[in-house]
């Protein structure tokens, strides 16, 4: 600071965090130097956690995000650091969470010469970001950075970007002052609520489905309050599990990719839907098939935190523009006038879910439905687990149980390298709490640089890595459609064992079902980023098929 004057990169960092941010990710550029000199004048107030690749800042920014509610932030230099980081607003815009990417960019008198590594983010992002800016007026920080927190959070939340030309943010201009952002959220009306009730006191077989971004653990709470008062079966949209305890006895379910057949024939069957969260997209309909398009057969109620959401592909008898937290409270005060009459049905939808638990057996000495009955056994209930892309995490959706919220920390996007970086972020955040990231042995290695970073913050995340030598998801489409034709899908793996002992990390190996109890155990005891590799066998590629056995349907 002069005579009361601050750069542009002091009043960015202090924007921040009279915003509530006190951390950020990502890989150091020399276009945003003055916002690192920033962060070294405010020491522990704002921490900045240098990740090995971009893609890694972004989605743990984005796991922050998913976490806490509240924006992740991660910085980034101009060009490929931007482009590398991509996937990460990518990932946020299709969750709905809320997230900042900050992006160096080129002086102002470089603008529009193809400088080098430039872009501009106002064109190149606007398919992946709520709002993406340019703050070329460093009297003006304040405004961009607040405006950012209110636009990530509001509505449907989402990520934003803006791009801090060099050269501003190292202008000198007076301090400014931030209100802290609040999110604008949606209510219901009462008018709303009361429809809402008419709607399924008229239900025969009503089905609630929850899911989407903007929940707490009050708000989950309550709404297990509302089905347990009422008798009502609840499911969860793809890989939203942790939007409902999974021992509830209403728990029915999650509605993803290889649902269980009974649960989705329980949706399809209802006469009334009530729909809170979910955008009810491609994943959870299958393929917007389970329910007609536009008009569903179903009575549906259509709750989203988006008003641009209800009735974009589904136009529901009743849309709710209204937040998890805003009705939550209301519906757990809600009794329905023939919820004695549901419970049966209840029941049974929950046994049939109890049933689609059971292990089924695999090729191979490995039978990884097991891994996870003895992981929901043994590891606590705030444990958060972490996946990517791949076959591997249908073992973990079909198979765990989530029993907190936030617990679960998966890509709806489908995008691979997810699960490394949103861990190592979850335990960065909650270093008392169990942090499980599950990976293929293709998905683990887009981002399996960041052990240097969990080493160096000593993230003591447990990292499952499921080795079958091939990129499963892609080999199965092929022998289903080209059998026979396999093509580009295998794969040649390191030494994982080896691989994660280089960076100091505790490994084992995995070859039979027995050894994993004790693999578990030797990982947690070691106090550090542990790393247990799990042979599994190429024919195991689904819980219910072999992979020879897909050409032949």
């Amino acid at each position: 600071m002069s005579d009361g004057m601050v750069t542009g990169g002091q009043a960015l960092i202090e924007a921040l965090i009279a915003n509530g941010a006190d951390l950020a990710f990502g890989v150091p550029g020399e276009s945003y130097l003055a916002a690192l000199d920033a962060m070294h004048e405010v020491g522990d107030k704002f921490r900045f956690i240098t990740t090995r690749h971009e893609a890694g800042a972004a989605n743990m920014a984005e796991a922050y995000g998913k976490l806490t509610g509240r924006p992740g932030i991660c910085f980034v230099t101009r060009g490929p650091g931007a482009t590398h980081a991509t996937i990460g607003l990518h990932t946020a815009f299709q969750d709905s969470t809320p997230m900042i990417m900050l992006i160096g960019q080129v002086a102002a008198d470089q603008v529009e010469r193809e400088a080098f590594q430039e872009i501009d983010y106002r064109r190149f992002l606007s398919e992946v970001t709520k709002w993406t800016a340019e703050i070329n007026d460093a009297s003006r920080i304040a405004e961009y950075v607040g405006r950012a927190f209110r636009v990530a959070t509001s509505g449907r939340p989402g990520p934003v970007a803006l791009a801090l030309p060099e050269d501003m943010l190292t202008h000198l201009v007076k301090a400014q002052p931030s209100v802290p952002y609040t999110p604008a959220k949606a209510h219901p009306g009462a008018a709303d609520m009361a429809e809402l009730k008419r709607l399924l006191d008229g239900a025969k077989k009503p089905f609630v489905l929850l899911g989407g971004s903007g929940w707490t653990q009050e708000a989950v709470t309550e709404v297990e309050t509302f089905a347990a008062a009422n008798n009502l079966p609840v499911s969860v949209s793809f890989r939203c599990q942790d939007r409902f305890n999974n021992d509830h006895p209403n728990y029915v379910g999650d509605m993803g990719i290889g649902a269980n057949p009974a649960l989705v024939k329980r949706m399809t069957d209802a006469d009334v839907i009530l729909c809170l969260g979910p955008r009810l997209g491609e994943m959870t309909t299958g393929g917007y098939t389970r329910l007609s398009v536009p008009v569903p057969t179903q009575t549906l109620i259509h709750v989203h935190q988006g008003a641009e959401e209800l009735g974009r592909v589904y136009q529901p008898a009743l849309g709710i523009n209204a937040t998890p937290t805003t009705i939550a409270p209301l519906l757990a005060t809600m009794k329905l006038a023939n919820a004695a009459d549901w419970a049966a049905d209840t029941k049974e939808c929950r046994a049939s879910y109890e049933k689609w638990q059971q292990p089924t057996a695999i090729p191979g000495n490995v039978q990884l439905a097991e891994l996870y009955l003895h992981m929901r056994e043994k590891l606590a209930a705030d444990t958060i687990y972490c996946n990517g892309a791949g076959n591997y995490a249908i073992w973990l959706h079909r198979f765990n149980r989530w029993r907190t919220f936030p617990s679960q920390l998966a890509p709806t996007s489908g995008a691979m390298g997810y699960g490394v970086p949103a861990g190592i972020a979850a335990k960065i955040m909650y270093p008392e709490r169990t942090v499980i990231a599950a990976g293929g042995d293709g998905c683990f290695m887009m981002s399996a640089m960041e052990l240097a970073t969990a080493a160096r913050y000593n993230a003591a995340v447990i990292f499952l890595v499921f080795n079958n030598s091939m990129l499963g998801t892609i080999r199965m489409h092929q022998e289903r459609d080209y059998p026979g034709h396999i093509s580009g899908t295998g794969l040649t793996n390191p030494d994982f064992v080896k691989f994660a002992e280089s960076f100091g990390a505790h490994a084992a190996r995995v070859e039979r079902t027995e050894d994993f109890a004790p693999a578990l155990d030797a990982a947690i005891a070691s106090g550090k980023p542990a790393l247990i590799e799990i042979m599994v066998e190429q024919e195991a590629i689904t819980p219910v098929a072999t992979l020879s056995s897909l050409g032949k349907r």
